[in-house]
């Protein structure tokens, strides 16, 4: 069995490969993505499809993908639905709080402090409820996956439940959380790692991975900052 390896395609787009061989791709925003390599933005084959809800910069490629690669897609009840009636076959759809199991992985959705739509015909339509993700890898690594959240006080709920190693954490401000408030995060879930994300893709996403790291590190949190298409092993 290998180690976690996950290679980040710029925003909140990530594509792990885990100690199992399984392909899980989160929140794809490929194509159109200013931030993703040239090379990245085609993925043949894939396990697993996560989505943390519906705006178009997590989700713009979820149906093409899904349909080229025949990954099973897991996301928010509301938008599994919507997924469904795009002709998406092998959706599931969760709910915060539940767990599944997808191949020997743990797959748990968590809250997110955000919102949730699609644009339809020229209007946003509502696809339920934001969410994150707790996932548990074959050789039992816990990672958390925020997806947008602001801060919230449960993440001491997920570190007391789950025992997350590593935090996936949006920095950028405006829309999500900023560095401060991602600093108090990492307190908060005790982690002992921190992957910044959703920051430097637009001019109004302003925090920086520079800022975290002046917050957190004196404490003993290590900022992994990844340039996009660059993989973490």
């Amino acid at each position: 069995m290998t180690k976690l390896s996950f290679q980040w395609l710029g925003h909140a787009t990530f594509l792990f490969s885990s100690p199992g061989g399984k392909r899980i791709l989160i929140d794809p925003w490929l194509t159109t993505n200013p931030a993703c390599p040239e090379s990245a933005k085609k993925v043949r084959e894939l396990d697993l499809l996560l989505l943390t809800h519906g705006h178009d910069d997590h989700i713009a490629d979820a149906v093409s993908v899904a349909r080229v690669t025949l990954a099973r897609v897991i996301a928010p009840y509301e938008l599994a639905m919507w997924l469904e009636r795009k002709g998406l076959k092998t959706v599931t759809g969760m709910n915060q709080g539940g767990t599944l199991d997808a191949g020997g992985l743990s797959i748990t959705m968590v809250p997110a402090i955000h919102s949730s739509s699609v644009e339809e015909d020229g209007r946003h339509v509502d696809v339920g409820n934001p969410c994150g993700y707790v996932i548990r890898f074959e050789d039992a690594l816990t990672i958390y996956f925020a997806g947008d959240t602001a801060l919230f006080g449960d993440m001491r709920l997920i570190a007391e439940l789950y025992r997350p190693a590593m935090a996936f954490l949006p920095i950028g401000d405006i829309y999500t959380m900023g560095p401060e408030q991602a600093a108090k995060a990492c307190e908060l879930l005790d982690v002992s790692q921190v992957v910044p994300m959703h920051y430097g893709t637009f001019s109004t996403l302003t925090g920086t991975p520079a800022r975290l790291r002046a917050l957190v590190e004196p404490r003993g949190v290590r900022v992994l900052e990844l340039k996009p298409g660059e993989t973490s092993t």
